[in-house]
């Protein structure tokens, strides 16, 4: 009689194609993941001039926005805080009870910040970020007053005669070393 081989089973796996898959799926997924960016404070800068001409700015015309090496906030030298800046910002700017020591147009109106070097990042961008957001909410106001309707569902030739109207003007300058109250 005849002895049948029997067969032995294997029981290991081929892993000939494994780092093909694997290189495949490695492939894959940096072709499909989004990769998060600082995205960084977003300041449309104004045109080149090579022959500026720079008149001095009425001092009514700027409210001045200091913040220090200790994150202290002072406008118009006196001590304030990030959590009333908007609504002065915006007192100065639109000007209600038209003051003569304020700006007499929001056209007018130039915000001067200034800060110390060792200011931190955070204090900077919640003092920025509050100036941004005094402009935006008068320029809110304004389109509900003329429009009916928010800013952002104005068209673009509405919104920019709103714009024209309520010009965000932030001067920055240079960061100081040890900036004094």
């Amino acid at each position: 009689m005849l002895k049948k081989e029997r067969r032995k089973n294997d029981n290991s796996i081929n892993a000939g194609s494994m780092a093909d898959i694997a290189f495949l799926l490695l492939i894959f997924f940096l072709v499909t993941t989004t990769i998060a960016e600082d995205q960084g404070i977003l300041v449309k800068l104004p045109q080149w001039d090579p022959n500026p001409i720079s008149a001095p700015a009425n001092e009514d015309n700027v409210l001045t926005v200091l913040v220090n090496g200790e994150n202290e906030l002072l406008v118009e030298g006196k001590e304030a805080t990030v959590f009333n800046l908007r609504e002065r910002t915006k007192n100065f700017i639109s000007n209600p009870q038209k003051l003569s020591n304020l700006p007499s147009a929001p056209e007018n109106a130039i915000i001067s910040l200034k800060n110390d070097r060792s200011t931190s990042y955070e204090t900077y961008i919640g003092v920025y970020n509050e100036l941004k957001a005094a402009y935006n909410e008068l320029r809110n106001e304004e389109a509900f007053r003329t429009h009916g309707k928010e800013f952002a569902m104005l068209h673009k030739e509405e919104q920019q005669i709103i714009k024209d109207k309520i010009p965000l003007v932030i001067s920055e300058a240079e960061p100081s070393d040890h900036m004094r109250q």
